[in-house]
């Protein structure tokens, strides 16, 4: 980069290109947006069948490609304003240089030297101390060149224009650095002449993705990120206070980070958060694709002393040894993406609204937060923690819970605006008999959902304070009475079902108003009192008891009806066990609908 090419640059032109891009990028969004929410969800209503099916197929086609154009071309739109801010600090930097010189009236050269004028004599009677040229410190020709000139160390204009040489040579090697940075970033950010987006076309986004954010950490910088260990109120400030551009650059180079920001806008996390499911579904099917499957042979039966046992076989034993756990994980963690993709292809199906990705990633045993409607604008929120075995790979029978938890309270209340949210943030336990014994799963996860519960009211922008409803099954309620135990939980209303325990012994800790606790337990349901002794509560006052359940009397909690009730086309059925609170038609997910929207006088009590 010489001197003259530098100062012409004009960094606007970079700038007004990227907000090109940008534009694009938000067209792209919206179009996908469109297709998904609108165009698909009206073709539903329209056929059924295989015609349906191949319609949404074809769309989903089309949506993939809006996706992958508005990522490339919100990297593209970062990628020239952090060129253009790289560029702009080294040409300020070299403007600057070059008003000091013409301050100083020396002369600086099309080579970036610097010419000095002869300087006062010594002495009275002495000559001139003589002009000279110089190059800057990192230039040893052209300093050579100054040290030529007799006298120069007695002429004050040289270390004058020796440092505006200095300075001139910094700004054009940093606009050079800058320059062999940016140029393969942006020469990268192509895409296939295809209308397929393929796995391989997504992981090159990733790669893309790193690129951008690697050349524009400088970028960045300057725009500043969130602040350390932030509350939710704090991140929606920092959100808020960056421009559309700066909210664009945090979108297209740091999508994990923004997806997973309590507190943000539910446009913004699902933005993010599907930009990252996108690109780690192409990862992980392209890592899966080399590993064989299981053999098939997995058992085999083997007679030791007239015993006769169930064993795996050689062949499996030494499969799972090499590509178990990888294989294992990699195909659990797809399975939870489709489910998740399909809830987004659901949308308009018996009236379901669109689907907000508040939360997602893939490691360990996976975290994935989905909203049925927009939390931010609805009156009612219902936040659901799924219990023991919940992970990432069986997301979607707790997505399924709040789909017809959300139909219900449409039924029921078809005016009121409810969202329910589905909220897979933390470690449940994986086995019912070597961990959900243990408390500290509930303790561990308890912070992260406050957060989430507090991020809810820091975003919402609908009218009036919104009604949030904290909804638990099996040892999610534990989670929920130690958020309670431990913290403000944020909730006017508590609802429980199939409760082992909630490590408190009355519903007046549950942390919500008085008469706010609701709960759960149907015929059947063994979780409650095995778990009785693990994290069941204590009431420490007089005539109080220990290990004491929400189902128990002297907890105090609402005991809501769980079997069937009435006749004709309003009778509810009955749940029985563990696993059937959300059963469609049953009067516990009615009674559960009731309390979400409000109405606590329709609500039935057992008979």
């Amino acid at each position: 980069m010489d001197l003259t090419t530098l100062r012409a640059l004009k960094p606007s032109e970079f700038t007004q290109a990227a907000d090109g891009y940008r534009a694009t990028s938000d067209m792209a969004g919206t179009a996908k947006d469109h297709v998904e929410n609108v165009v698909a969800a009206g073709i539903r209503k329209s056929l059924d069948g295989l015609a349906l099916d191949s319609a949404i197929k074809e769309l989903s086609l089309l949506s993939a490609n809006f996706h992958y154009t508005q990522i490339e071309c919100g990297l593209v739109s970062t990628a020239l304003n952090g060129l253009a801010h790289d560029m702009g600090v080294a040409r300020n930097k070299l403007l600057s240089a070059l008003d000091d010189a013409a301050a100083l009236k020396v002369t600086v050269n099309a080579d970036g030297s610097v010419t000095y004028p002869e300087g006062p004599p010594k002495d009275a009677t002495g000559p001139p101390a003589k002009g000279g040229t110089v190059g800057g410190t990192t230039d040893p020709t052209a300093q050579a060149i100054g040290r030529q000139s007799a006298g120069f160390d007695a002429n004050p204009h040289h270390a004058e224009a020796l440092g505006i040489a200095d300075r001139i040579t910094a700004a054009l090697k940093e606009a050079t650095e800058a320059d062999t940075k940016w140029a393969p970033k942006i020469r990268a950010l192509t895409a296939d002449d295809d209308l397929t987006v393929s796995n391989q076309d997504m992981k090159d986004a990733q790669s893309d993705m790193r690129g951008v954010l690697d050349a524009g950490q400088a970028y960045l910088d300057s725009i500043g990120g969130p602040p350390k260990d932030a509350t939710p109120q704090q991140n929606a400030e920092w959100w808020n206070g960056l421009t559309p551009q700066e909210q664009e650059a945090y979108l297209a180079t740091r999508p994990d980070l923004v997806g997973s920001l309590d507190g943000l806008p539910a446009d913004a996390r699902d933005e993010a958060n599907r930009t990252v499911l996108a690109e780690k579904k192409a990862e992980y099917e392209i890592r899966l694709g080399p590993i064989p499957g299981p053999p098939a042979d997995e058992w085999t039966w083997i007679n030791a002393g007239g015993h006769v046992s169930k064993v795996h076989t050689d062949a499996w034993m030494e499969w799972d040894k090499k590509y178990g756990d990888e294989y294992r994980h990699l195909t659990s963690s797809l399975n939870g993406m489709e489910a998740i993709e399909t809830r987004f292809a659901d949308t308009g199906k018996e009236g379901l609204p669109e689907a907000y990705l508040l939360g997602f990633s893939p490691e360990g045993t996976g975290r994935a937060v989905i909203a049925n409607g927009n939390p931010d604008t609805a009156q009612h929120q219902a936040v659901f923690v799924p219990g023991t075995t919940a992970n990432l790979g069986s997301i979607g029978g707790d997505i399924n819970r709040m789909n017809e938890l959300w139909r219900q309270t449409n039924h029921g209340s078809p005016n009121a605006s409810v969202s329910t949210v589905t909220w897979l943030g933390y470690d449940a336990p994986q086995d019912i008999v070597k961990d959900s014994p243990f408390e500290h799963y509930a303790y561990d996860g308890a912070p992260a959902y406050r957060q989430f519960m507090d991020g809810l009211d820091a975003s919402h922008n609908g009218q009036g304070e919104p009604h949030r409803t904290a909804i638990g099954h099996s040892y999610g309620t534990t989670l929920i009475g130690a958020a309670a135990e431990t913290g403000d939980l944020h909730a006017d209303d508590v609802i429980l079902a199939g409760s082992p325990g909630v490590k408190v012994g009355s519903a007046e800790e549950m942390d919500v108003p008085k008469g706010h606790v609701w709960n759960e337990e149907a015929e059947g349901d063994a979780v409650p009192e095995i778990g009785r002794w693990g994290h069941g509560g204590s009431q420490w006052r007089v005539g109080g008891g220990t290990f004491l359940l929400p189902s128990d009397e002297q907890f105090g909690a609402n005991q809501m009806n769980t079997q069937a009730e009435g006749s004709g086309p309003d009778a509810t059925t009955g749940s029985k066990g563990h696993s059937e609170y959300w059963n469609r038609g049953t009067t516990a997910l009615k009674n559960q609908a009731l309390v979400v929207v409000g109405e606590y006088g329709n609500v039935t009590a057992p008979q």
